[in-house]
């Protein structure tokens, strides 16, 4: 059973307490106490409207793909060699960040390209430049030539924990507006990326991520992000998810776009 289904169980059964209390300090004192079956059959009543509210209610995962959406990036980075076979094309996520429309993505997905094309969730399409970088947590900002209307910012978190739930969504291998979960399954980690760079302080976690997903949030079962996917574990170096993606903290990684610390 789901800690969801326990606490909201847990608070029926309180609230099954409270309305028997209720009742006896409301009866009228002529008439005679409820019997043990009549109590439990109030909290039983009660337990069962619970569960039953928690089946229709949405899941945790659907209200943060919910929250999220209007502030996901799909991000078309084309070489100066570009072909239209799609050689020299290169795909990624990127994430709204604040009220100016800025968007953080991984400098990987974007670095070295001759242009750069964004889409929107809302339809719109636009080319996008590069405002600001910062190598050393793998992280690029990019502003729209047309952000969409309204801009939606997402909301930004942070200290997360080992065990924690945690959200990717992104784009991957051009599955567009994606979402996978999984738990924090590590914190301050250290690895060596593509091109040389060594990346530090990285969250880890075991919601599938494939390339695409490069430059995407990673949220919590709030739905704020807590940072921006860069990497995959890839011992095969074939470039595909064998269990491990690695996250900057949203705290190093917002500082590049001027996003509230976290």
């Amino acid at each position: 059973m789901s800690r969801r289904a326990r606490t909201a169980i847990a608070a029926a059964g309180a609230t099954a307490v409270a309305v028997g209390l209720v009742g006896v300090a409301t009866r009228d004192p002529s008439s005679p106490p409820l019997e043990r079956a009549e109590v439990g059959a109030i909290a039983s009543d009660a337990v069962e409207s619970a569960i039953e509210d928690l089946r229709k209610a949405p899941a945790t995962s659907a209200l943060v793909y919910q929250q999220i959406l209007p502030s996901l990036v799909q991000i078309e980075a084309r070489s100066a060699s570009a072909r239209g076979d799609g050689t020299g094309i290169g795909t990624g996520t990127g994430v709204i960040v604040n009220a100016s429309g800025a968007i953080l993505t991984a400098l990987h997905v974007v670095d070295d390209a001759a242009r750069i094309r964004l889409g929107f969730v809302d339809g719109t399409r636009s080319g996008g430049r590069i405002v600001a970088t910062d190598p050393e947590n793998d992280i690029a900002v990019l502003m729209p030539e047309r952000p969409p209307q309204p801009i939606v910012p997402a909301v930004l978190g942070g200290g997360g924990q080992v065990g924690d739930e945690a959200f990717a969504v992104g784009h991957p291998l051009g599955f567009v507006g994606s979402l996978t979960s999984g738990v924090i399954s590590g914190l301050e980690r250290t690895i060596e990326a593509p091109g040389g760079r060594t990346l530090r302080g990285l969250i880890q976690f075991d919601a599938a991520v494939n390339p695409g997903n490069s430059g995407g949030p990673l949220l919590n079962r709030g739905g704020q992000v807590i940072g921006i996917v860069t990497s995959l574990a890839d011992p095969s170096r074939d470039g595909y998810f064998t269990g491990i993606g690695f996250a900057v903290p949203i705290g190093a990684a917002g500082g590049a776009a001027d996003a509230p610390a976290k």
